[in-house]
């Protein structure tokens, strides 16, 4: 049994929104993900309009 990584309720591996516990904290982790709350650390990214200046 794991945890929810939104809310901490225990889920189950065979359950329809595994990893989380339900369709509402699958949207509340697209969210944090969309709003740059979660980041991958890693290079900066070249933007293609600087480099044409």
């Amino acid at each position: 049994m794991m945890t929810c990584p939104i809310c901490k309720k225990p889920v189950a591996p065979g359950d329809a929104d595994f990893p989380f516990c339900s369709e509402r904290c699958r949207i509340a982790d697209l969210a944090n993900w969309a709003t740059g709350k979660y980041v991958i650390p890693g290079a900066p990214a070249s933007n293609p309009q600087e480099e044409d200046e």
